[in-house]
């Protein structure tokens, strides 16, 4: 039921909320490659309970011997960071300990919304189920922020085209392609929505697996490769109400939570929602959710809808407050504008990105 990768279980926690009880990898189909890299994922998976659907991340290794991160793969960026000074609540790189690691020195900076992350560039064996040789990433040395240093990921691993990366490092799937690591020039990225899942999800690098959605896949054209940037035909709230009407461009991104729009639009689409600004969200009665509308994303001429109990977030089942899911945010041309289909959307649609035909693979994912 699945094509030949590599997998890499995935976690989601709460962003104020922790639990780092270890729990085994559930056993899947045997066969093939997925079969030989059973032991790796075992050793190296700890795989959290959901507490709350607002961060997804795995467990890398790095270096000879293997030091374990924690960190979020993310399709909107392109370079892999890991701390390598010590932090509070965080595992930092120690180049002195691994055999393997090569010195680049390459001054290394991303700017993000709170500040610079700052670093160097290194190299070393790096695994995720397979193993990738001379990778370079970054050293970070100072993080940008409270939210990277009380973060329950340790680092951000991108997924990205290599348009994207700072220093014109070479990503790393890229390298899993270049290397011959992976069957097919593609990875898969499936993300739970049961609370009663014991796996948050998993990225399978080199194929997909067709036991996590239903019908066919929905390839989509890749329209810019940098992100996976694709054509939005529209967006429409309770079958009436549209935005983007004449098409708009929308990235599918791993690495946010919310599904972000234009500001003005958002705004607008909050209220035909009911959800009405509250302390820098929006919040709805949590018991009203069942007589709010459908949100549909038409994508290359076939719809995906999301009903609230979709893109609505549900913190606990005694709350009386949930927020909505959408975000506004103006992002300025060239890159822009832009809506991104975050992690509220890819819960609902597994997601296939596929580097040999830049394309974007979209189905129902199963719960």
């Amino acid at each position: 039921p699945w094509q030949k990768g590599t997998r890499n279980s995935l976690c989601f926690k709460h962003l104020h909320q922790s639990n780092t009880e270890p729990h085994p990898c559930p056993a899947d189909t045997p066969g093939s490659v997925l079969q030989a890299f059973r032991a790796v994922l075992v050793a190296h998976g700890a795989l959290c309970p959901p507490l709350w659907q607002m961060e997804y991340f795995g467990q890398i290794s790095i270096g000879t011997p293997p030091q374990n991160f924690t960190v979020v793969f993310d399709t909107g960026s392109s370079n892999l960071w890991v701390p390598s000074c010590k932090k509070k609540r965080h595992f930092w790189f120690q180049p002195t300990q691994s055999s393997t690691y090569q010195v680049v020195g390459t001054p290394f900076s991303i700017q993000y919304g709170t500040g610079s992350l700052t670093g160097i560039i290194g190299a070393d064996q790096v695994v995720e189920g397979l193993a990738v040789s001379n990778q370079q990433f970054a050293e970070s040395i100072s993080e940008p922020g409270k939210a990277f240093l009380d973060a329950e990921f340790d680092g951000i691993l991108g997924l990205a085209y290599p348009s994207l990366a700072v220093d014109g490092v070479t990503p790393v799937f890229d390298n899993m392609m270049a290397q011959n690591l992976v069957e097919l020039p593609l990875f898969s990225v499936y993300m739970s929505s049961n609370p009663d899942s014991p796996q948050g999800g998993e990225v399978l690098f080199g194929g997909y697996d067709t036991s996590r959605f239903t019908g066919t896949l929905n390839w989509v054209p890749v329209t810019q490769q940098g992100y996976w940037q694709i054509q939005l035909d529209n967006v429409q709230v309770g079958g009436t109400e549209t935005f983007c009407a004449n098409g708009c461009q929308a990235i599918v991104d791993t690495g946010t939570s919310l599904i972000v729009g234009p500001t003005k639009e958002i705004k607008k689409l909050q209220k035909l929602i009911g959800a009405p600004p509250a302390l820098f969200q929006y919040a709805v009665e949590c018991s009203n959710l069942s007589m709010m509308p459908d949100v549909t994303f038409t994508i290359n001429g076939l719809p995906y809808t999301l009903s609230a109990q979709a893109y609505i977030l549900v913190e606990a089942d005694d709350m009386a407050f949930c927020t909505s899911g959408f975000q506004g945010s103006n992002i300025p041309p060239p890159a822009g504008p832009l809506w991104i289909l975050g992690d509220v959307f890819i819960r609902q649609f597994y997601s296939v990105f596929d580097r040999g035909n830049n394309m974007v693979g979209l189905a129902p994912a199963v719960p």
